[in-house]
This record gives C-alpha cells, structure tokens and sequence, in this order.
C-alpha cells in the first residue's frame, strides 16, 4: 500500500514541478488552516459566534442589510444547504430574518436584524484584534505590502471590493 503523504507531495510534485511554487502552495496551505483554525478557535470563545456566523453578518452588512439566500451563499462560499442550516441558527438567535422575495416567489431574502448589526459591532473589534495579532503584526511594512500585492494579483473574486 503506496503511503498517503508520498502520494499526496507527487501529486504537488508532478503539478508544481518549479519547488519556489511548491513551498509557496504549502506555506499558504499551512497559514491558512493555522489561522482560520486560531481565529476560529478565538471567535467562538470571545464572542460565541463561529467564523461561517460572522461571515453571514459580515457579508449582509456589507451588501447593505440584506442579500438573496443564493447570493449570501455564493459571498461566503458555501452551498446552499450549508447557508440554509447557518441562518437557520442565526434566525433563532435573532441575528438575522428571512422572507420570501417579493419579486421571485421561490427565492429567500436574508436580513440583518437591528440585533444582528450589534452582535456584528461587538464582534468586529474582537475578530480583528486576533487578524492583528496572529497575522498583521508579525510581518513588518514591506513583508505586509507584497503579501498585498501578490494576493491582488490572485484573487479571483471578492466581496471586499
């Protein structure tokens, strides 16, 4: 039996066969899921919302209030049936409301609650002291002015702007 990590870095080998490339895929694999794993971690422990949570109220107040449930999805990521179960929560915390959308009788309209937005107020600060601390602040003005840079030349698509 082939052993998995063997199999998995030929894989990347054979893809990324330039090895700069390599460690930069892995590098970015491993801040990624330590980050999002800290952050995560922290969220639920300061302010009781998960990360997938703070990302619906984040993305209605960015889209001004309110969202189609298959647009919310497709900002945040996830599918359809993942948002469904997410705002579910958020409906019975209050956070959020839900509607049929006058203009299709099908689609689902998303709503941030005037207590959602105040949840979103307490919890921004909080979020963004652990993004500081565990990503901002460990790299000076010229590490965080490439990172800038070369994550502008590979995104894809962002609701950030």
């Amino acid at each position: 039996m082939i052993d998995p990590a063997t199999a998995v870095e030929s894989l990347i080998g054979d893809a990324l066969a330039d090895q700069r490339g390599r460690r930069v895929l892995l590098s970015l694999l491993r801040a990624h899921a330590s980050l999002m794993r800290e952050l995560g971690i922290d969220l639920i422990r300061t302010t009781g919302l998960s990360p997938g949570e703070f990302d619906v109220l984040a993305q209605l107040a960015l889209a001004g209030g309110e969202l189609r449930m298959t647009d919310l999805a497709a900002r945040a990521y996830s599918s359809r049936s993942g948002m469904t179960r997410r705002v579910d929560r958020l409906v019975g915390s209050g956070f959020v409301g839900r509607s049929s959308d006058d203009a299709d009788a099908r689609g689902v309209v998303v709503t941030l609650t005037d207590a959602g937005l105040a949840r979103l107020r307490e919890t921004v600060p909080v979020h963004l002291r652990g993004v500081s601390k565990l990503f901002v602040d460990p790299l000076d003005d010229e590490e965080l002015e490439v990172v800038e840079r070369a994550l502008k030349k590979v995104a894809i698509d962002s609701s950030f702007g």
